[in-house]
């Protein structure tokens, strides 16, 4: 079995700082070449896969310039890539919406993870590929959704390259875009509420910059409040290893929220507020708290009693690359022994008769 695994062209797989979707299709194809399966990864050239690389644009590019120049980017990668898997793949796996209008010309099964947050006008335009087998990353996202093949299955990270760290220091953390929605403001006035200083590592995108200038820029003094810019990975392993909290106080209704779980790998509970999937990320008392409102977060804060080795454990057995992929392998076996089997009975039906040509889910 030969997986075609289609990434957007902008970011490198894994990325290097910032890129959810590509952090996922990086773990996705390490875990699934460990487990024996054949996999050809179509990202930028910039991308660094242990498995079968293949790129049309060799840089990569972001943030993005430009709207329809970007389109048009992603648009042409991906035609390219599926166009290059159509060959010698036995399913393709794509990440990106622009992939679902190419599939009316490939005869092979898709399956297609869901990174995107709910919108009607995407839905509607999943209405229109209804053979393909959906993914949604948690349950809450699936709820919105009423494609007929839909299966959730939560994000997975490779717990090695997280380092559990038992002893905290006097801090608490905040991790992700510093947009409204993600809330690092909140997160200040936690830091506040409780006394104890925060650290903040993210992205400034330029839609969000007057953002950040307004509500971010006038708190940080270095000391109590800290910016500490982008993390890469090692950066993430110190900044969230050693805090006493990872701060969460999300405003909108986030589908996954994969930092949540990079957290708990390094031991570190989540003080979180109740939105989208953080019901099904977060346990109460075990990986961490979800709040109300931000008293309750900055009275969790100050009443902690999460055993970090704990976290640790509720991470590997709930959203290690391993869980994840022995899904996706289920899900892949599935996809491939059905379409064998169909082909089987579509040529034996052939040999029987033409009364029995045409079977049901076949064109007639």
């Amino acid at each position: 079995m030969r997986i075609g695994l289609i990434a957007p062209p902008f970011i490198s797989v894994p990325p290097k700082v910032y890129g959810g979707t590509e952090l996922f299709v990086g773990h996705l194809a390490e875990g699934l070449t460990s487990k024996g399966i054949e996999v050809v990864v179509y990202a930028n050239g910039e991308s660094n896969v242990s498995c079968e690389l293949k790129f049309l644009y060799p840089k990569a590019q972001w943030p993005l310039t430009g709207e329809i120049f970007s389109n048009m980017k992603d648009v042409n990668h991906t035609s390219w890539a599926m166009a290059d898997a159509a060959r010698d793949c036995d399913i393709i796996h794509i990440n990106n919406a622009p992939g679902l209008a190419n599939s009316r010309f490939v005869d092979l099964p898709f399956v297609y993870t869901i990174h995107h947050p709910h919108e009607d006008g995407l839905s509607d335009f999943y209405s229109y590929y209804p053979q393909v087998q959906y993914v949604t990353i948690s349950d809450f996202q699936q709820s919105l959704e009423a494609m007929p093949k839909m299966r959730t299955i939560h994000h997975g990270i490779l717990m090695h390259q997280y380092q559990l760290r038992e002893k905290k220091q006097q801090y608490l953390s905040f991790i992700g875009r510093l947009a409204p929605v993600k809330a690092p403001h909140l997160a200040i006035e936690v830091a506040k509420k409780t006394g104890i200083p925060l650290k903040i590592a993210g992205e400034i995108q330029p839609l969000f910059e007057s953002y950040y200038e307004s509500e971010i820029k006038p708190h940080i003094d270095g000391k109590f409040i800290e910016f500490v810019g982008e993390a890469d990975l090692a950066a993430k392993n110190e900044l969230l290893g050693n805090s006493l909290a990872m701060l969460f106080p999300i405003q909108w209704n986030e589908p996954f929220g994969l930092v949540m779980i990079e957290a708990m790998a390094c031991g570190t509970p989540v003080i979180a507020l109740r939105a989208g999937s953080v019901p099904e990320v977060v346990q109460n008392g075990v990986s961490g708290y979800i709040c109300a409102d931000v008293n309750e977060m900055a009275e969790r804060v100050k009443n902690l009693d999460v055993p970090p080795a704990r976290v640790r454990i509720y991470a590997e057995e709930n959203f290690s690359v391993d869980v994840m992929v022995a899904k996706y392998i289920d899900l892949y076996t599935e996809i491939y022994t059905g379409r064998t089997e169909l082909a089987l009975d579509l040529a034996t039906a052939a040999q029987d008769g033409p009364e029995l040509a045409t079977l049901p889910g076949a064109a007639a």
